[in-house]
């Protein structure tokens, strides 16, 4: 007899020749993510306990957008995030807060002091656009001193005391 199940539809990503118009996975985007790159569970503070340990233990630097919390327990720079719907009562744009702080991490990781660091987000994150983050972000990890402090960069040679061996102008009485 006749099978009761619909004839399937067809994927209207793909045209007529069979190539994809958009692409359907990572790999058809072009978009290659090792797996070094990603943010791994080791990177990540994720039980409750840590995360309190980190709340009662930690020193915090804030900034109106974002709060910081870091304890320096020796291990390998770990990152939790905290953005609950006070700071922004739509999904989309919390996933969007906590995707960017995890993408600057794990690219600063390398650089970054050892310990647990937990950002909490405040209301002002979901009005910020990404650079906004991400500058809040750095401007948070310099002051609480997990960046080495950038060189300083000018036009200016550094202030340097005269050599020893240079004569003094003599005294002209005239």
């Amino acid at each position: 007899p006749s099978d009761p199940r619909p004839a399937p539809v067809p994927d209207s990503r793909v045209s007529s020749t069979s190539t994809p118009m958009m692409p359907v996975s990572d790999e058809g985007a072009g978009i290659v993510v090792s797996g070094s790159a990603r943010f791994q569970a080791a990177a990540r503070v994720r039980a409750k306990v840590e995360f309190d340990r980190v709340f009662e233990s930690g020193k915090r630097t804030a900034s109106p957008m974002l709060a910081l919390h870091r304890l320096d327990d020796g291990a390998a720079p770990r990152l939790g995030l905290a953005v609950s719907r006070k700071v922004d009562p739509h999904a989309v744009g919390r996933n969007r807060i906590k995707r960017v702080l995890r993408d600057l991490f794990r690219h600063q990781r390398q650089r970054l002091g050892a310990g647990a660091y937990v950002v909490v987000a405040r209301p002002a994150a979901a009005q910020a656009d990404n650079d906004g983050l991400r500058s809040a972000f750095m401007q948070l990890l310099y002051r609480a001193g997990a960046l080495p402090a950038a060189a300083a960069v000018g036009t200016m040679r550094p202030a340097c005391p005269p050599p020893p061996s240079s004569p003094s102008r003599p005294d002209r009485s005239d």
